[in-house]
């Protein structure tokens, strides 16, 4: 499938390699299908990705591994919330991500860890939940946990 999207230029996106997520995401439930943009150029798995909109080539949301942001990352999700992506019959193919905020300033980026995607890689599909924890927020302040890290490693 060829999009021309409005980050990447046109981009050619392989059918298995899009993603379903049938009920949409918050705020964007017309927009089902998906793609997962990395920067090739980047050889550590814990950078900034695109989940890119196959619906509407303008629409990419910026997203990370949660556990590259928040130390034992561990969302509490009932399985029968699963079902419809296919459940977890087997744990690796559970992918999970976190949407981010980017502003221009970057100290005020924060990423969604209330509600995050979970995508079965398996049967390519995903969904977004709120999960049960308390501890998590809608804003986490991603810019704070990367200097307190640098800061631990001095």
């Amino acid at each position: 499938m060829k999009i021309n999207s409005r980050l990447f230029g046109e981009i050619d996106i392989e059918d298995d390699k899009i993603i379903s997520f049938e009920s949409g995401i918050i705020g964007f439930e017309d927009y089902t299908k998906y793609a997962l943009i990395f920067d090739s150029e980047k050889k550590s798995g814990n950078s900034i990705m695109w989940l890119q909109s196959m619906d509407e080539p303008t629409l990419a949301f910026p997203v990370v591994d949660p556990m590259h942001i928040y130390n034992g990352y561990n969302p509490v999700v009932e399985d029968e919330w699963l079902e419809p992506i296919g459940g977890i019959a087997n744990p690796e193919d559970i992918y999970v991500l976190a949407v981010l905020t980017v502003p221009s300033d970057l100290t005020k980026m924060t990423a969604n860890l209330k509600a995050p995607l979970i995508i079965n890689t398996r049967t390519r599909k995903g969904c977004q939940m709120i999960v049960g924890n308390e501890e998590y927020s809608v804003r986490y302040n991603v810019y704070d946990y990367i200097e307190r890290i640098r800061k631990e490693a001095e």
